[in-house]
């Protein structure tokens, strides 16, 4: 699975390349977010950009944030006002365009992005980064979350993200005032990551054992090499 031939609305049905299982729905919010919130990273109102089954912001609205999610994948959001209402919250959940983000301009105190932007190409990326100016207000808030170039190359799934391109794309609109290696928790195992390799690329598989130095927390779930960026709105 790589990022140019996902149908990300395929995966949320169930038919994902990785055997049905949705990589990154680890049914609870990342712990980087958790940590975020605890240090007091978020305020006012808070957009959740790809927000996916919305765990995260379940989560922030749990603890009194005012949020609204976007995402590109109906079925995603559908679920995810299903987790919202389980827990009595209201959120709003609406499909959006990320690189255009229409009708909320002005609009955010504090922008999540939890592994959205290793997703997108580099014109979108630079996109996605006018259209986060446009829908915050001054002073805004940024916290994002993706691949770094650690994650080994027989991985599959999305764009791996170096320092400097963080800094020169996310930089155009955004002060960086933080930018630190971190770890992205997944629900996959390594057992699962390597049968998923064998199925999604069985003309290129060879040795997997760099894959074995990935992290994995005590559920024995893949936690892959991220970076973590705050920033402030320019």
């Amino acid at each position: 699975m790589s990022v140019e031939n996902t149908d990300f609305e395929q995966v949320y049905q169930g038919r994902s390349p990785m055997g049905g299982t949705v990589p990154w729905d680890i049914k609870a919010p990342q712990p980087a977010v958790v940590a975020l919130e605890e240090a007091g990273g978020f305020r006012g109102e808070v957009l959740d950009v790809g927000c996916g089954l919305g765990e995260n912001a379940v989560f922030l609205a749990s603890r009194g944030h005012p949020v609204t999610g976007v995402d590109g994948a109906p079925t995603a959001l559908r679920e995810a006002r299903a987790r919202a209402s389980a827990k009595g919250l209201e959120i709003g959940f609406e499909v959006a365009d990320a690189t255009r983000l229409e009708g909320f301009e002005d609009r955010f105190d504090t922008v999540l992005d939890s592994a959205l932007y290793h997703c997108l190409t580099e014109e979108q990326r630079r996109d996605y980064i006018a259209a986060l100016v446009r829908v915050t207000r001054p002073g805004a808030r940024l916290h994002l979350l993706c691949f770094s170039e650690a994650v080994p190359d027989s991985f599959p799934g999305p764009f791996r993200i170096g320092e400097q391109n963080l800094r020169e794309t996310v930089g155009r609109g955004w002060r960086i005032t933080g930018l630190d290696p971190a770890l992205y928790s997944t629900s996959v195992s390594l057992e699962g990551l390597r049968n998923a390799v064998r199925t999604l690329r069985p003309d290129e598989v060879g040795d997997l054992t760099e894959l074995d130095a990935l992290e994995q927390d005590e559920q024995g779930r893949i936690r892959a090499p991220a970076w973590q960026l705050s920033a402030e709105r320019a």
